[in-house]
């Protein structure tokens, strides 16, 4: 019995020695990722082999859709960014993410050339001072360092002109200060020099001309409660998802209005969410065109 125990006691140390020869220090063993153990093919000559999807973002496309639309002419591409941030009672944390989800389709479909990269969903700020749950910070290095990556992966891969758009005012400068870099390095004598640009289109932060749009478009003019939430940003949140503003919950309580302004009946509200975005998308077009006119 005694042996037994030993000889087990013994196999369990070879096994140990053997794997842990296989497996770098410090590491865990690594496990198998996946049952398919035939050779990849390479699909990246392949022939698609179904219809386009009709989407301009590049995370629903498929990597053969992205490499056909490039081919086709689609060689610009929009790196939206937004932020996880305190928007009141009744926002999501989201609110600018959900922004942008209803923001990037029309904009892209506007300029006829362009697809959008996956949303920058963090904004800058310091980590170690967060002041509200549900915060989330990248630091400044962090947060530029993220916008290089995606811009230069976007060059790489054939896209010409990468646009810079935030819907967060404290994305503005580091946005900027990411293109500019960019640009110097991309237009150098060096082995980074290429015919690619970066612009960064301070026009589609336009809350100041909304706010106006819709005083005199919509008739709708907002007494300002002091929280970090607006009838405009509500209303075109609504176009991607009445949960994002708890609409079901406030109408519950009776509290389905903001600065004074009544978000009910919901089909209104997304119809006033619409017509504010198609504002906001005919000026930043127009100023995505002057940019790149002006770079060439």
């Amino acid at each position: 019995m005694m042996t037994h125990f030993f000889r087990t006691i013994a196999f369990m140390l070879l096994a140990s020695v053997a794997a842990s020869a296989q497996t770098p220090a410090g590491q865990p063993p690594r496990s198998t990722a996946s049952v398919n153990t035939q050779p990849r093919v390479d699909v990246l000559g392949m022939a698609r082999p179904i219809d386009m999807h009709d989407s301009i973002w590049i995370e629903d496309l498929t990597m053969m859709e992205v490499r056909d639309l490039l081919k086709a002419g689609k060689t610009t591409a929009i790196i939206m960014t937004g932020g996880i941030e305190e928007n009141g009672p009744y926002l999501t944390t989201g609110k600018h993410n959900n922004v942008l989800r209803v923001m990037g389709d029309p904009i892209a479909r506007g300029l006829g050339n362009a697809l959008v990269a996956p949303i920058v969903t963090l904004e800058p700020g310091n980590p170690e001072r967060v002041r509200t749950p549900g915060t989330v910070f990248l630091s400044p290095e962090t947060y530029r360092a993220v916008l290089t990556d995606m811009a230069v992966s976007l060059k790489t891969q054939g896209f010409k002109d990468i646009v810079l758009i935030g819907d967060s005012g404290g994305n503005m400068k580091p946005m900027q200060e990411v293109a500019e870099a960019l640009n110097a390095k991309w237009k150098g004598d060096g082995p980074a020099k290429s015919d690619a640009r970066a612009h960064f289109i301070p026009e589609y932060y336009n809350y100041d001309e909304v706010e106006k749009f819709e005083e005199s478009a919509l008739g709708i003019h907002e007494k300002m409660e002091g929280l970090h939430d607006d009838y405009y940003i509500s209303s075109i949140i609504m176009v991607h998802d009445v949960n994002g503003v708890r609409a079901p919950e406030r109408i519950k309580e009776g509290k389905f209005t903001i600065n004074g302004i009544s978000l009910a009946p919901v089909e209104k509200t997304i119809e006033n969410g619409r017509k504010i975005v198609q504002f906001r998308t005919d000026k930043t077009v127009a100023a995505i065109r002057k940019a790149m006119a002006a770079a060439k």
